[in-house]
């Protein structure tokens, strides 16, 4: 689940890198984030969510040198339910894998429109201590001196070894595949 949150906050900082293409692209710092994931349990559907996103992108001439990360601390994840927050924190260790991290490599532009570029972000979403290649869907969005990128994708959290989605003999259980929606914007930082 927090891994979503940092793939979700790594899509973004790709799109911003989209977007500003066909020109130099300056260093940026998340100033503002959301990591969330859609999750389908016996006892009905709910969300998980955080607010608590940080992370850096690294500029570069082309939008192919662009590098960075997000992550979100996997104890801000909350869904509106103590007692289902208290089991995710339980089943994602977090206080053994304290973050869901997304890694940046790779900036692939699909289609440019006007500020906002679709883009496809290659990297490494690290949740639950277990790093998994990605390559996420994002849109990327240059407006003055932010870039805001926007990410949904699917994730299956037996990939990343989180067990404990069944309680009570099996009665109570959570599906293993969540969406997971990221939502960052960077402030750019002006050339040197």
């Amino acid at each position: 689940m927090n891994r979503a949150v940092a793939l979700l906050l790594a899509m973004a900082m790709m799109r911003a890198i989209s977007v500003g293409a066909q020109q130099p692209i300056p260093d940026g710092t998340v100033t503002a984030g959301t990591l969330a994931f859609d999750g389908k349990a016996t006892v009905g559907d709910f969300t998980g969510i955080t607010h608590t996103v940080t992370g850096s992108m690294t500029g570069g001439a082309t939008l192919g040198d662009v590098r960075g990360f997000v992550e979100a601390p996997v104890n801000t994840l909350v869904t509106g339910n103590g007692k289902r927050d208290k089991d995710l924190n339980k089943s994602m260790q977090s206080d053994q894998y304290p973050v869901i991290r997304f890694e940046l490599k790779t900036v692939q532009v699909q289609v440019a429109r006007g500020d906002s570029t679709d883009v496809t972000l290659g990297g490494d979403f690290i949740i639950h201590g277990v790093t998994q290649a990605v390559e996420l869907p994002a849109v990327v969005v240059r407006a003055g001196e932010t870039i805001t990128v926007d990410s949904n994708c699917p994730l299956n959290l037996k990939d990343y070894q989180i067990g404990g989605l069944s309680k009570f003999l099996g009665v109570l259980k959570m599906n293993e595949n969540v969406v997971v929606h990221i939502h960052v914007t960077f402030a750019l930082t002006s050339p040197a």
